[in-house]
């Protein structure tokens, strides 16, 4: 009788209890193989998009490889037709054109591609006891000691005085030198190490070293500087007055890595939130005679509050979504209001040497899928988009049917952590918004960590809510 209870107890528990679901457990041989694959390709993209202008660039080819369009308000449209605009070349939306009526709404994916990192001010170069350093100004949320001691690359754009502009990218290749921000030796740092943990390395101490050798043994004040000058020249044919009007961006200069003995996880830069950003490109890339309009953003200025023009706080997502309704003859609003989102962005994955800021029940693990996080914010919800139950329960049953592995979870303890995402500028244009993207171990840390499972389901996920 007793073993009969238990038997029943145990069905009961299975039945009525939540399961935790553990990727690895779950997924097929073909789809290991599949998502060891799929991992492949994203690190190729993440080597070669380490800015969110490198990130348009490739997206644009990729999209333009698989038939897209530039987009012009007006254009006769029809099911099936892809189409893509640059948002001067830091931020990109991509659609295909469904067979429902467009009063229907869209299914969208919006993620950004800009990632801390250091900037270099308007004013960079100076000589210093004879080493020429650049000044930088650190962008987003980072931890200022972690950018020490590393190899940095510099990425970006100058326009010069008549209007050219020249791409800048040293340090990537196997030929090129690197630049490194210095930090004081373990003997002379014990008032350094007595400094508050953000203040260990102040802003003002982040200088970038790019030189060490005079231009020649002429009796000149700052010939360090003047041979960084002249070797600048050289190449790009700038002068000094030209990075006035330039966007120069230090990056870590390693490539991206399988990590662990199983080669089960990916190390390396920009994880946030290009492990989100290519998978909602990779399912759009993929979708054939989509339902719903199918529309994937890729944004900007996302780590500094999505503010500027090419971040959603400006109008370009609503006036692209209002000449897309034009060409059919409806009304934006209309489209807007019956449209769904998922807002693609990473949440902190557990760290079992770090196991006080989270609450266990309500975080993300890696390797068990793809997290839905229903709220963000921090303290009491502050700055949240906090998705409706009836719109939870929509995701979930997709997911569900789609057989993706799926978990859900929050930024850290309630009074310990917390951040946005761009949900909250989507939801405000009245739009079904909730985050779905991929757990990250050392986020916005030079080098954070992924796992390929839940990166392959968060794929997964994009191609059965496109296809919903």
């Amino acid at each position: 009788m007793d073993e009969l209870k238990k038997s029943e107890a145990k069905k009961q528990k299975e039945s009525l209890f939540m399961q935790s679901k553990h990727t690895a457990l779950l997924i097929s041989a073909e789809d290991k193989q599949k998502s060891d694959a799929f991992a492949k390709k994203y690190m190729e993209f993440l080597n070669a998009s380490k800015t969110e202008r490198e990130a348009v660039k490739n997206a644009v080819a990729l999209l333009e490889e698989n038939g897209f369009q530039p987009f012009v308000p007006g254009m006769q449209l029809q099911a099936g037709d892809k189409i893509y605009v640059n948002n001067r070349g830091k931020a990109i939306i991509a659609a295909v054109i469904g067979t429902e009526l467009l009063t229907k709404g869209v299914r969208l994916c919006a993620a950004h591609i800009d990632s801390p990192r250091l900037d270099m001010k308007q004013n960079p170069l100076y000589e210093e006891h004879e080493l020429a350093l650049f000044k930088t100004h650190y962008y987003g949320g980072i931890k200022k000691y972690q950018w020490t001691a590393i190899p940095l690359s510099l990425h970006g754009v100058i326009v010069k005085a008549d209007g050219n502009t020249v791409e800048v990218n040293i340090g990537e290749d196997e030929g090129d030198p690197v630049f490194c921000v210095t930090d004081l030796l373990p003997h002379l740092a014990p008032a350094q190490m007595k400094r508050p943990a953000n203040e260990i390395v102040r802003g003002e101490e982040l200088n970038l070293l790019v030189g060490s050798m005079p231009f020649n043994q002429d009796e000149e004040s700052e010939q360090v500087k003047l041979h960084i000058l002249h070797i600048l020249h050289e190449k790009y044919g700038i002068i000094e007055t030209d990075f006035l009007s330039a966007e120069l961006e230090a990056v870590p200069a390693f490539p991206v890595k399988e990590l662990g003995f199983d080669r089960s996880m990916i190390g390396g830069y920009g994880h946030d939130d290009r492990v989100c950003a290519y998978p909602a490109l990779r399912a759009l890339l993929d979708c054939v005679s989509p339902a719903h309009t199918a529309v994937t953003i890729l944004t900007d200025k996302e780590e500094t509050g999505s503010d500027g023009n090419t971040g959603l706080c400006s109008s370009y997502l609503p006036y692209f979504l209002e000449d897309l309704a034009d060409c059919f003859g409806v009304k934006g609003r209309h489209v807007m209001h019956a449209s769904q989102c998922l807002s693609a962005d990473v949440n902190a994955a557990f760290d079992p040497t770090f196991p006080d800021v989270m609450e266990q029940k309500n975080c993300a693990y890696l390797n068990h899928g793809v997290c839905v996080t229903k709220f963000t914010g921090a303290r009491g919800k502050s700055g949240t988009s906090d998705a409706s139950a009836e719109f939870v329960g929509t995701v979930r049953r997709v997911l569900d049917e789609g057989n993706v592995v799926w978990q859900t979870g929050e930024l850290g303890k309630v009074d310990a952590g917390g951040g946005g995402t761009v949900a909250a500028y989507i939801a405000n244009l009245d739009i079904d918004t909730i985050d779905v993207g991929v757990p990250v171990l050392s986020m916005h840390a030079p080098f954070e960590v992924v796992s390929k499972l839940d990166l392959y389901m968060t794929y997964r996920a994009f191609c059965v809510f496109i296809a919903s």
